[in-house]
């Protein structure tokens, strides 16, 4: 079985909110004038690579969150706000209600009401709303080579604020938060649609599980063919875009995902297996086999066929003409399998990883060499 939409799906929205960008605090601070940033979210994963990449610019933070995830991580670095997205739970927006910024990165909004609800508390106060929306904002089956105006998914209600049985509402309701903050803020929003992010501390394991398996070596099970495209973009990348949009005052719709150019899968294995500290062999599993072993997925890859074959193959060129740039991706694998090996006693939970355990990889290999054996008789 490919690796499903659901787990892209799921694993994006518990992670989208919730990585500290390494190299980024030793660069020199930018020539333009300094902004004042609010993030709404701004401790887990994409949070934090924003405000290390705004600090390394010399601008000032603020960041509003629940106070649950890392309390203190940017202690004395930043203005902490509390609060929830919801104006309806506990303290809600009430936070929010004085201040001025420059730019509003919101990287936490999930459901359209709340988007709305901050979206038009800060507008009077704000120039500029950045939306983190996703790929998943698409109407599937994604088109070949689409972009930013390809159609977008749909609910039958849009009021619904559940995900839905196995993420199903996901994409849709990224499609309407983008609606909630264009409609509050016209002229005024940015709106960014990442696909897999991914580079040190993501805490999803899914492109983390490809350098770290390996690194332990022996025979690896990859799926599907060296040939089909993949796109992916570093946290420390999209982190870095995200403060020079807001430096250049840039609005619009923009897919960030990558690179700048057409991308191979074999070429993201390659990068994995050269960064192993083992000595390890390929085996190319073909995806109409896994398509018969029930619950195994593979993270990250998805078949160049079917209704998943544009998924990997989005246009992203007007985020390069907004100044989007990518690291190679040996750095972002090498940096990821570095990051991971620091994990084990520094933070519980973050070394987990996606993909196929050890024993269903083997029982995989096994049933698949099995198949290629000629038939007797």
């Amino acid at each position: 079985m490919t690796v499903s939409r659901r787990t892209f799906l799921e694993l994006t929205a518990a992670a989208a909110a919730s990585t500290t960008a390494g190299g980024l605090l030793g660069r020199l601070p930018s020539a333009k004038a300094s902004k004042k940033i609010l993030i709404l979210g701004g401790t887990g994963f994409l949070g934090p690579a924003t405000v290390d990449a705004a600090l390394a610019k010399g601008h000032q933070v603020t960041i509003f969150h629940r106070g649950k995830t890392r309390p203190g991580y940017f202690k004395g670095k930043v203005t902490e706000l509390n609060g929830d997205r919801d104006p309806l739970k506990d303290e809600g927006l009430k936070a929010l209600s004085t201040g001025t910024w420059d730019a509003v990165i919101d990287n936490s909004g999930y459901y359209p009401r709340t988007v709305k609800a901050s979206a038009e508390l800060l507008g009077p106060r704000i120039k500029q709303y950045l939306y983190i929306s996703s790929i998943s904002c698409y109407k599937e089956p994604n088109p070949e080579n689409g972009d930013e105006n390809a159609p977008l998914a749909t609910l039958s209600d849009p009021t619904v604020e559940t995900m839905g049985k196995d993420f199903a509402n996901y994409g849709a309701l990224k499609a309407l938060c983008e609606q909630a903050a264009e409609k509050a803020l016209p002229g005024r929003a940015t709106i960014i649609r990442p696909g897999y992010i991914v580079g040190p501390d993501d805490p999803t394991g899914r492109f983390t599980y490809w350098p770290v398996r390996f690194d332990r070596g022996s025979e690896v099970a990859v799926p599907g063919s060296p040939t089909d495209p993949l796109q992916l973009i570093d946290v420390r990348d999209l982190a870095e875009w995200l403060i020079k949009l807001v430096e250049d005052g840039t609005k619009g719709r923009f897919n960030a995902t990558g690179p700048d150019r057409h991308m191979l899968w074999g070429e993201v294995v390659k990068a994995c297996q050269k960064a192993g500290g083992a000595p390890s062999t390929l085996t190319w599993v073909s995806p109409a086999f896994l398509a018969k072993q029930e619950g195994l997925e593979f993270p990250i890859w998805a078949p160049y066929e079917g209704d998943s074959k544009g998924f990997h193959t989005w246009r992203n060129a007007r985020a390069l003409k907004a100044g989007l740039r990518f690291r190679p991706i040996d750095a972002t694998v090498k940096d990821t399998l570095a990051w991971f090996k620091t994990q084990e006693k520094v933070e519980k939970g973050r070394n987990k990883l996606a993909g196929p355990t050890a024993e269903a990889e083997a029982k995989l290999l096994a049933a698949w060499h099995e198949s290629l054996k000629p038939k007797v008789g």
